[in-house]
């Protein structure tokens, strides 16, 4: 159909060898969303309090209000969830990216330098944790380049990735306007990276996840139970690994949140999954940027 603006075909029936490193029949991949301090809050002129991913499922927006239970549960997430996780992590020596939200980040310095000393790539999450669908392409663009500048600021170093996480229309092109992202993660189509064309040329997308996310913790319908979130993992990894040993690797891309999965009866079960990957030969655990650059040197269009 001509002019459609929609990819529904992809790959198609035979996927393309990705080539992992070593041969490794998976590329499974840990994100850290670092959102806490960044999301919706009158104190940072917002019109409302933030509703979204806490302990209160179905939380309504106060308008004009400060909602101290939610930024509470927020709060926690930055002071005792993401401390969790970066143990579980840096003690199995395993690869993280962080999606950063810039604000989030400059008010918690300390976790930023964890980060950086735990060799996690930190890809940006935007200016702020906010709704971009009705904002003024203009004031996006303004976020974007703040975002960037403020990122180089507090970590010493520019974004490579991008993940605005709600996303506009405008996104993906002011993204690839900007000129310095090696790719973006605002799409979940594919279990592999791919490429669209852009202004300066293709631009790389490496896909990410809701399903396998500790988000469905704060959810209707979701986990209500580590166990769900581990059968859950461990059954997505098992077929992906299935898949790969039978001639088409895949990636597979794991959601975190500090205030969610950094609770200790949710995070039993993200440890018991890290164990479980850790027995497996030929699983390549890697930051996306990672990913992203054996895209570039081995897969470009």
């Amino acid at each position: 159909m001509s002019g459609y603006p929609r990819n529904l075909t992809g790959y198609g029936r035979n996927t393309p060898d990705p080539k992992w490193p070593g041969g490794a029949k998976l590329a499974v991949q840990f994100v850290v969303n670092y959102e806490e301090g960044g999301e919706s809050c009158i104190l940072d002129q917002d019109p409302a309090s933030e509703n979204l991913l806490s302990e209160i499922v179905g939380a309504q927006a106060w308008p004009g209000q400060r909602n101290l239970n939610m930024e509470s549960i927020y709060e926690y997430g930055s002071r005792a969830g993401f401390w969790r996780l970066w143990r579980m992590f840096t003690r199995r020596n395993m690869a993280v990216t962080v999606y950063g939200v810039t604000l989030a980040m400059a008010r918690n310095p300390e976790a930023v330098a964890a980060m950086k000393e735990a060799d996690w790539e930190i890809a940006s999450h935007g200016l702020r944790w906010l709704e971009y669908k009705d904002f003024p392409e203009a004031t996006e663009r303004e976020h974007i380049l703040e975002a960037v500048r403020l990122h180089t600021e507090i970590t010493g170093s520019r974004p490579l990735g991008i993940y605005q996480g709600k996303p506009s229309d405008n996104t993906l092109k002011l993204v690839m306007e900007e000129g310095g992202f090696v790719y973006s993660a605002d799409s979940y189509a594919d279990e592999l990276p791919y490429w669209v064309d852009g202004p300066k040329g293709p631009h790389l997308i490496v896909p990410y996840t809701l399903d396998a996310n500790d988000m469905r913790f704060a959810t209707p319908q979701g986990f209500n139970s580590g166990d769900q979130f581990y059968s859950y993992l461990k059954d997505t990894f098992d077929v992906l690994y299935r898949e790969g040993q039978e001639g088409a690797p895949k990636m597979m891309s794991v959601g975190l949140h500090c205030r969610l999965v950094g609770r200790p009866g949710r995070a039993a079960a993200l440890e018991r999954f890290l164990d479980y990957v850790q027995q497996h030969e030929d699983i390549w655990v890697a930051r996306r940027i990672d990913i992203a650059r054996h895209w570039h040197e081995h897969h470009r269009p």
